[in-house]
């Protein structure tokens, strides 16, 4: 992927002085001239194109966005309650990932959360303890967080 961006940025840079004209503009043109050559290219280079790379990681940025509105949404409800009905519990989150980086990418993103925390990482890397401040039920809360970080840190992670 890092091979792809420096040549793009070189094809961009090199369009930007032999046209003369050192505008934004034209670097902009360039840029995009080059990125053309480099997915015609595609096929020498060893990973999948760095653009579909980066529209995946801005996707999972959004879903991490999206959660954290819809987690502060939820703990504002439970802090202005009169009365605490909320049910804090631990439970055991079983993960598919299987780099280190993809499970502590998501181990982050749950503790970044608010209303849950990741207490540790079992040793065979398949289990994280998960600490929820209101808990409803285990399906549920593995689901969640299934079906949209793990979902998203899994598309970053994938190389073809």
């Amino acid at each position: 992927m890092a091979i792809q961006i420096l040549v793009n940025l070189i094809l961009a840079i090199l369009w930007f002085f032999l046209t003369g004209s050192y505008t934004l503009n034209n670097f902009i043109l360039g840029y995009i001239f080059g990125l053309i050559l480099v997915i015609l290219l595609r096929s020498i280079f060893p990973s999948r194109l760095y653009i579909v790379t980066l529209y995946k990681i801005v996707k999972l940025i959004v879903v991490f966005f999206i959660e954290l509105i819809k987690a502060n949404l939820d703990v504002i409800k439970i802090v202005t309650k009169r009365k605490i009905t909320n049910e804090p519990a631990f439970f055991t989150y079983n993960t598919d990932l299987k780099t280190d980086w993809q499970i502590v990418l998501l181990s982050t993103l749950i503790t970044l959360t608010p209303g849950t925390i990741v207490l540790g990482i079992s040793d065979d890397r398949t289990k994280i303890f998960v600490h929820c401040i209101d808990f409803s039920t285990t399906e549920e809360e593995t689901e969640g967080i299934k079906s949209s970080l793990e979902k998203v840190v899994r598309e970053v992670g994938e190389t073809t």
